[in-house]
């Protein structure tokens, strides 16, 4: 037994241990827009200066601790789903973390979902571009409703008494989370294509839309069958693919499917259950049961498809807008850590084999962003080179920038160290989240075969496409000489057979993108820039990792702008 004097003495006496140093400070409090000079000078050069004011208030709101903490609790108190009420009546809603619903609700009142519908004119896509860049850089999840909301307009205008109902609600600024609010003046949209056995292949959908009455556009259907992917269940409304029966025209047609009825009353919604994500944790997705559920027909009977493919068009768009967003966050998120931590006596962004790294993470950054703000401005012009254009670089700047998301992140994640490795810093998020958008609209051999479809059924995207890719020629011979196998590459397409050119798709889509990310880079920044891409991209001593940028780059220069 131990004395008195010996208990004191030995007896637990706390002290400090040590200090904490050599940490980055928490990176916020920060205008995400001004300190973004390559997004700025985009916006600038497509016509959208005009929105730098409106974006810089969007900058420092995302930027700032309190959106980034709601931000983290969207995506860590994720959607709980809510089958049936305490006395057993169906309920079939998804609850969300407050958090969730501030982000969404700052996001549309600052336009990221309509705006450019909205208020129309030059650079009005360029500018509800930006402001969706900026939400995506900080909360990704939330977006897909958004983008779905955007998407949606086209396709409800070519039914003018649906679209006189619904698109005052799309477009208004108003966000309101419950579904039965009486007097709802905004709405979101949401999409449900695909189903268990079709996945990308929706003409294989057997989900069967009976007709209500006398049938047609316009009218009422019960639909019935199910949908495998339904993302943000709680949104006020869907547009769905469904067989149409009748005598008023058959086939796979568009609906739209409200939430909430006419009368007040809930439609038939039944949720079966929440998809289990890799990544999108804040964003509920879903499966979900059709059973006698009305649904309005949009567009011609046995037309589904050509009804949203402008709507698929602007979301391939939004998923380019969304990997480029998170490109840019794991980019000033490793430049933040690496500035502010040293290793071995010097702060780690000096050191050169981080600086190439961190160097090369920009260049991939600034690529991506002045090719989507390019597709952005491409959809104010409403000529038919810029028709033709978009319709064909979307698909290929989706495939290219979209596919080069998830390593960006992996190799900026691993600038943090064990740091990036963990859920507390905002680049673990960012790596399970950039798959989505490869996946989402069309995975990359459905967009490669896509590309091909457009080559030949509309050769003047070809045209298009060539012709911007062409204003480079001349700047760098490296980048000349690309072009040269591109147009090499892309006439022997035309006498291949078709097994041979679907094999090839991937190949060639790559050569396109490469060709206008170059061209873009070379036209419109700064030549360190421009020639750190090409050299590494289309060099012959280009490397398949990160990091490996020829000796004589200008890295400094290229880091400040970032």
């Amino acid at each position: 037994m131990l004395t008195t004097s010996e208990a004191t003495s030995t007896s637990p006496a706390p002290h400090h241990t040590h200090d904490v140093h050599n940490q980055a400070a928490p990176r916020t409090n920060v205008d995400e827009y001004t300190t973004n000079a390559v997004l700025r000078e985009a916006v600038e050069r497509h016509g959208a200066g005009w929105a730098h004011s409106e974006l810089a208030e969007v900058g420092k709101l995302v930027g700032s601790a309190s959106f980034q903490r709601d931000a983290e609790l969207a995506n860590t108190a994720t959607p709980r789903l809510l089958s049936f009420d305490r006395w057993g009546h169906r309920l079939d809603e998804v609850e969300y973390h407050p958090a969730y619903h501030r982000v969404m609700g700052s996001a549309v009142s600052h336009g990221a979902h309509t705006g450019a519908w909205e208020n129309p004119g030059p650079g009005a896509n360029v500018a509800r571009a930006a402001t969706f860049m900026l939400f995506s850089q900080v909360e990704p999840g939330h977006a897909c409703p958004v983008s779905m909301s955007h998407a949606a307009v086209p396709s409800l205008r070519l039914q003018p008494e649906v679209s006189e109902t619904w698109l005052p609600r799309l477009l208004s600024r108003d966000y309101t989370a419950e579904l039965d609010t009486p007097g709802k003046s905004g709405a979101v949209f949401g999409m449900a294509m695909t189903e268990k056995q079709g996945g990308s292949d929706v003409r294989a959908n057997t989900t069967v839309a009976v007709p209500a009455g006398r049938g047609g556009p316009g009218a009422d259907y019960l639909l019935t069958g199910h949908k495998w992917f339904c993302s943000a269940p709680m949104s006020d409304a869907f547009l769905v693919l469904a067989q149409a029966t009748g005598s008023a025209g058959e086939g796979l047609s568009c609906f739209l499917l409200p939430r909430v009825l006419p009368d007040g009353t809930r439609n038939v919604f039944r949720i079966q259950r929440l998809k289990d994500k890799l990544g999108n944790k804040s964003n509920a997705s879903c499966e979900v049961e059709l059973d006698g559920t009305v649904g309005v027909m949009i567009g011609t009977p046995g037309r589904g498809v050509r009804t949203i493919i402008e709507m698929v068009a602007r979301t391939r768009l939004d998923c380019v807008l969304g990997s480029t967003a998170g490109m840019r966050q794991s980019v000033a998120e490793a430049l933040w850590h690496t500035r502010h931590r040293s290793a071995f006596g010097r702060v780690l962004a000096e050191q050169p084999a981080m600086t190439s790294v961190l160097t090369d993470l920009a260049v991939e950054s600034e690529a991506a962003t002045v090719t989507a703000v390019r597709l952005a401005r491409a959809h104010d012009d409403a000529d038919d080179a810029e028709r033709g254009f978009r319709r064909l670089a979307t698909a290929v700047a989706k495939y290219w920038i979209c596919k080069r998301g998830p390593h960006h992140a992996y190799e900026a994640l691993e600038c943090l160290g064990g740091n990036g490795f963990t859920e507390d810093f905002p680049l673990a998020r960012r790596y399970r989240e950039q798959p989505l958008m490869a996946i989402w609209e069309g995975s990359g051999n459905v967009i490669a075969l896509d590309v091909l479809r457009a080559m030949v059924r509309e050769p003047e995207s070809t045209e298009a496409f060539v012709s911007e890719v062409e204003l480079a020629r001349g700047h760098h011979p490296l980048l000349d000489e690309h072009l040269d196998r591109l147009h090499r590459q892309l006439a022997d397409l035309t006498t291949e057979d078709t097994s041979r050119a679907q094999a090839r798709a991937r190949t060639v889509v790559e050569s396109m993108a490469l060709a206008l990310q170059a061209g873009l880079l070379t036209r419109f920044s700064p030549n360190a820039v421009s020639a750190a891409f090409v050299a590494s991209r289309l060099g012959p001593d280009r490397g398949h990792e990160y990091g490996t940028l020829p000796p004589d780059t200008e890295m400094s220069a290229i880091l400040e702008r970032h």
